[in-house]
């Protein structure tokens, strides 16, 4: 049986990372790979629920409680989706996890760094991607192409995804082994071409 993978793929809103997880999957399908596409929040089942939540609900939610959701839909992605499938040597590429929590919450949000970690390790029983990759793009950028549909998350302000941004670049400073940092403003096949690049040397 071939090695299953773990890949994530990580940024700020509009930063192109479901364009490039689709092409990767695409490049693995080609190569004979079977390959799972799946996302944070909101896989299947119970995650579309905490989805619809955690995106569109119209009240307020305490940065803790927004964690927490993020969490449980985690554990219930990895424990039923994600590792069964790397598993069977499968290659699941995935649409945020944990380095989002990591950014959004605790860079952005503000909830603590080393709780959130704690956290993160209890969710995914301490399963890590095998390789992360983050698309980088600039403030200004990230908001031009969200546009004016916004769900609540996009909708938090630029003060906000400055910070998110800055934590982003912190997680592949701290963690440069598993997590590559790509230049989201270049042209969609120059950064197809690092992705293949990097994905070669795993």
């Amino acid at each position: 049986m071939k090695k299953g993978l773990f890949i994530t793929f990580e940024g700020v809103d509009g930063c192109g990372k479901t364009t490039q997880i689709n092409l990767l999957k695409d490049y693995y399908e080609k190569q004979g790979r079977t390959v799972l596409l799946t996302r944070e929040p909101g896989a299947k089942g119970l995650g579309v629920k905490l989805r619809e939540i955690l995106l569109n609900y119209d009240g307020e939610v305490s940065p803790n409680c927004e964690s927490f959701l993020f969490l449980a839909d985690r554990a219930q992605h990895i424990d039923t989706i994600i590792k069964p499938a790397v598993e069977r040597g499968e290659i699941v590429l995935c649409d945020r996890h944990t380095d989002s929590t990591v950014a959004y919450q605790g860079y952005g949000r503000g909830v603590d760094l080393d709780r959130i970690n704690m956290l993160n390790n209890i969710a995914t029983s301490g399963m890590k991607p095998d390789l992360t990759l983050i698309f980088d793009i600039d403030t200004d950028t990230s908001m031009a192409r969200v546009g004016k549909e916004k769900d609540r998350m996009e909708s938090a302000g630029i003060e906000f995804f400055k910070k998110v941004r800055n934590g982003y670049l912190d997680i592949a400073k701290n963690e440069p082994q598993r997590v590559k940092l790509l230049d989201g403003n270049k042209s969609i096949e120059e950064i197809h071409n690092q992705v293949l690049d990097i994905i070669k040397s795993i």
